[in-house]
């Protein structure tokens, strides 16, 4: 379904893809894996006919570089935060449906099917950030592509809407679609990928599955913690009188544990009265997109 060979992409003297070779399968549901600036975003860009590139790459049998717009028409998108008008849901379905060719029944199938038939009368401004991410993944499935690209897709959203983004595009694979996706979150590699690419500097360093990832990569296991703003000061606080190494993100913090202390941060905020409003394991090379947005 695709198949890159010696993949090259440069900027200036900077090498962003060097030499990469890969091919998925159709029905597959693979993970590109790897830190900030390893070269995931700019594989999906190529895939996708978007940019330039040395070597070659086909999708649907189709060569990326000689007919870029018949190889997309294959690939439904979805990018980490979707910008839409200020119109409706439905409204809006029909103006990528126009856009795309794609005949109008179809907007009550990817309604149904991305569970946003209840909400389609409201503007997309009143939506959460995890509907705004499924009506991008109906926008991907308005003319019913084999296969779709989605880039960290679920980095923005809060702890239930990753898992019900998760949810349905795993409902898509096992109906049939080829997914290709970036992630930064091994729970997610589990749940949602039947395989791994794992880049670094532009290279592909590994192929593996995703139960093989945490041992072969060395990866910590983090908690993330959301609390509320008038916390924040003193979640630091505590968390630096308790030694936790720790990141924050937005509203939440990120707080290594080992497999055995996985409460330990969490007891240590009980003790100082603090309310966790949310919680995450999150498994991997902690490598954050830029501060949340929730």
């Amino acid at each position: 379904m695709i198949v890159a060979k010696n993949l090259t992409k440069r900027y200036g003297k900077v090498v962003a893809l060097n030499d990469v070779s890969f091919a998925i399968a159709a029905g597959e549901s693979v993970a590109l894996w790897g830190a900030n600036g390893a070269g995931k975003t700019t594989t999906l860009r190529c895939l996708l006919g978007i940019q330039g590139f040395e070597g070659e790459m086909t999708v649907n049998g189709i060569d990326v570089r000689r007919n870029g717009k018949a190889a997309r028409a294959a690939v439904g998108y979805v990018p980490q935060e979707a910008a839409f008008y200020d119109l409706t849901v439905t409204e809006t379905l029909y103006f990528y449906a126009a856009l795309k060719k794609a005949a109008r029944q179809r907007i009550h199938d990817v309604l149904e099917q991305v569970q946003l038939s209840a909400h389609s009368d409201k503007r997309v401004n009143m939506l959460s950030g995890g509907m705004k991410q499924r009506l991008a993944l109906a926008v991907a499935l308005l003319a019913d592509p084999p296969i779709l690209v989605l880039d960290e897709p679920t980095a923005s959203l809060d702890v239930q809407a990753q898992r019900d983004f998760i949810r349905a595009v795993r409902a898509f694979n096992e109906a049939g679609k080829t997914i290709v996706f970036s992630s930064h979150r091994l729970d997610e590699v589990i749940a949602l990928g039947s395989r791994v690419l794992v880049l670094e500097d532009g290279r592909l360093a590994l192929e593996c599955h995703p139960f093989e990832l945490a041992e072969k990569r060395g990866l910590h296991r983090w908690l993330r913690i959301w609390v509320s703003p008038q916390q924040r000061e003193i979640t630091l606080k505590v968390l630096d009188e308790q030694g936790f190494m720790y990141l924050p993100n937005g509203r939440s913090f990120y707080v290594r544990v080992n497999s055995g202390g996985k409460i330990a941060p969490l007891r240590s905020l009980e003790m100082a009265n603090i309310p966790v409003e949310d919680f995450d394991l999150v498994d991997g090379e902690l490598a954050l997109p830029g501060e949340s947005h929730d």
